[in-house]
């Protein structure tokens, strides 16, 4: 069964697992341990199957389009590799990966394995994550919206890379960002 029915039909006798929507918090999911509401907003069914897959195709075949990477992280249950495209930011000679839409599973898969792959065509980079304080995420959160705020913009809040920093601040919270890093 394709993964994108798990989540509407029943498995095994069970209810089916309710996604966030928009501006739901993460929290919401079954399973999920936090003790706040998280921010995560759910891709709608344009993004899911046609443009995210779109960009998964170029990428693998070796087109890099506007610094996309296909993320791949082994899974915090399953074990497996998780696959998903981002945009790979480089800022003041560091490279960065933001979570525009919040807690997503390839922020918490990273977060448990500590350790992924950045794919582009042939080529696959394994990296470390190191993830970002909140202070840290000013300047690359400003970066990440100078770049791509056509792409995202919609994700943070009417923040744009010409706000102030408290303004940035503020939302950098919704807003995991991981600096990758070589693994030794």
């Amino acid at each position: 069964m394709p993964s994108h029915d798990r989540a509407s039909r029943p498995i095994s006798g069970r209810s089916p697992q309710r996604q966030p929507g928009p501006a739901q918090p993460a929290s919401s999911l079954p399973g999920y341990a936090g003790s706040m509401p998280v921010y995560y907003r759910a891709p709608g069914w344009f993004t899911r199957h046609v443009f995210n897959q779109l960009v998964a195709f170029l990428t693998r075949q070796g087109i890099s389009v506007l610094g996309s990477r296909v993320l791949a992280v082994k899974g915090r249950t399953s074990g497996q590799w998780r696959t998903t495209p981002v945009n790979l930011l480089t800022h003041d000679g560091r490279r960065y990966l933001v979570a525009p839409r919040g807690e997503t599973q390839w922020v918490r898969n990273l977060r448990a394995a500590g350790t992924g792959e950045l794919r582009v065509g042939r080529r696959a980079e394994t990296f470390r994550g190191r993830e970002l304080t909140d202070d840290e995420k000013v300047p690359v959160l400003r970066a990440y919206l100078r770049r791509w705020k056509a792409e995202v913009g919609v994700f943070f809040e009417g923040t744009g890379p010409d706000s102030g920093d408290d303004q940035i601040r503020a939302i950098a919270p919704k807003h995991p960002a991981f600096e990758v890093l070589p693994l030794p």
